[in-house]
């Protein structure tokens, strides 16, 4: 993800192996400020992709599977991603997410709902913390807003922009119980998605992350039939 002024347009890459949706997706997209490539392929959307803040993502590519590029990106890269296919099941939007997709548009689709996901996913980094900030520490979690990055125990651990923004909105309030509905309205502003169970796959991915067990947390806790939240550090009173 680039790391330049911020109040320079913004850089997205649509791959795409259609060139008219590429050229219809650029128009709209540089019509509202924002500055575009294209890729038509995997092996140019990895040449590419280091200079962009967000990448439009077809799954269907003619030299592999978009999903197994977004895996790869997601291994080297925090920038955002947004899944454009004609896959409409609930499982394939499932797997997209597991692989670490911040949002997901389903062809046939109109270009000023994909450039206005666009605006809303960048938002959120846009909104990130005032530089400067004290990092929130909790029990050996450091999680710096401002320069969104996160440590355990003081190795830096590398996270998906959505589960960075998770973990920054429920350490922010250590011992609140977040619904799946709050935590949607938070880190995805108007809930795209719709189904609450989009949570439960980001939460998951976060675990991971942290290497925390959800049988014996040390972070992230389930509260059950109510949603998540961050434990309180030992000693602060009340429950954890």
């Amino acid at each position: 993800m680039t790391t330049a002024d911020p109040a320079a347009p913004r850089r997205v890459l649509v791959v795409d192996d259609e060139p008219h949706i590429r050229r219809v997706l650029r128009g709209y997209l540089e019509a509202d400020g924002f500055v575009v490539d294209e890729a038509g392929t995997a092996a140019q959307a990895r040449e590419r992709v280091g200079s962009v803040d967000l990448v439009l993502l077809d799954i269907g590519l003619p030299d592999g599977n978009g999903l197994d590029l977004l895996r790869d990106l997601r291994s080297v890269s925090p920038v955002y991603v947004i899944l454009v296919t004609a896959r409409a099941e609930e499982v394939d939007r499932l797997i997209g997410l597991e692989a670490g997709a911040d949002d997901y548009v389903v062809k046939p689709f109109s270009p000023r709902e994909v450039t206005a996901r666009v605006r809303a996913v960048l938002r959120r980094a846009r909104e990130a913390g005032p530089v400067g900030a004290p990092p929130l520490t909790l029990d050996g979690l450091t999680v710096d807003v401002g320069a969104r990055e996160v440590a355990v125990d003081g190795a830096a651990v590398p996270l998906t922009p959505i589960e960075f923004d998770l973990l920054a909105t429920m350490a922010a309030a250590p011992g609140q119980v977040f619904t799946r509905r709050q935590l949607l309205d938070a880190v995805w502003e108007d809930g795209h998605f719709g189904d609450e169970r989009v949570v439960d796959v980001h939460i998951r991915g976060l675990r991971r992350a942290l290497a925390d067990d959800p049988a014996a947390p040390r972070f992230v806790a389930t509260v059950r039939g109510a949603g998540y939240k961050v434990l309180r550090p030992a000693g602060h009173g009340g429950a954890r």
